[in-house]
């Protein structure tokens, strides 16, 4: 991927979301949370996320009805809430002809698009956005920040393979960069299916997720001052200003 191409990428999508905030954007059509249960190799897991009916609790560490079995590498603070574009599913089954179903992927939160904007989406959300899932008045509505990009692991060949037989569906959709995100709870609150979603607060308009997966996937090496400005990014989770920084040319 070249300099040039990761700019025409970031300028295409640029117009979106880049508006007078606080900006409603899309309506939480669903919210989901999954309960750990026995799983592939002999392991625990609560990737198959169902729809919670009730209005749920959100707390620093997440939805309060959500488990995570592998609490190393999923769950807590900087992964407490996961959202996936329904449009990754609709991506796996045309290439690899599945009916793979919402929920399998382990997704917590389901937009849709509003007023002509575009999907929430890696190419049009960014690294600090800080988006409010309930009324823009209400004092408590949860507020989350993307912190990161969610990275595709083995549980995802796991699941899916219960299905299908398609080998390594996590590296494929690792390439396509379309993997969602993870939040950080910035306010504790209440959530349910059917809330407004509003866009708060966008304090690095250039650091969609498209872009950085993008950087952190290249075999090239960038400009300090291409990567320089992510590294400054306060919120954005460290591992991934450790690959940025590997990316930088020695001049």
């Amino acid at each position: 991927m070249s300099i040039q191409s990761i700019e025409y990428s970031t300028q295409h999508n640029k117009a979106d979301f880049n508006q007078t905030l606080p900006l409603r954007i899309a309506t939480l059509v669903e919210v989901r949370a999954g309960k750990a249960m026995p799983f592939a190799r002999e392991q625990m897991s609560a990737i198959d996320k169902a729809p919670v009916k009730a209005p749920v609790a959100v707390n620093f560490m997440g939805l309060t009805t959500d488990e995570q079995a592998d609490r190393r590498h999923h769950g807590g603070p900087l992964k407490a809430v996961h959202q996936l574009p329904t449009a990754t599913y609709d991506k796996i089954n045309a290439e690899f002809d599945l009916k793979v179903r919402i929920g399998t992927l382990g997704e917590n939160l389901i937009t849709t698009a509003i007023d002509g904007l575009s999907e929430m989406n890696e190419a049009t959300v960014c690294i600090g956005d800080v988006f409010q899932y309930g009324d823009i008045d209400t004092n408590d509505s949860v507020q989350l920040r993307i912190v990161q990009p969610r990275r595709p692991c083995y549980k995802i060949n796991d699941q899916i393979g219960q299905f299908t037989k398609v080998p390594n569906i996590a590296a494929w959709v690792s390439k396509q960069g379309i993997a969602g995100w993870y939040f950080e709870v910035v306010r504790d609150g209440m959530i349910a299916a059917n809330l407004p979603v509003y866009l708060i607060e966008r304090p690095y308009p250039f650091a969609t997720l498209s872009r950085l997966w993008q950087l952190s996937n290249s075999k090239e090496k960038f400009a300090i001052d291409i990567i320089e400005p992510w590294l400054a990014i306060e919120c954005l989770e460290e591992s991934w200003k450790t690959v940025l920084a590997k990316k930088i040319r020695k001049d």
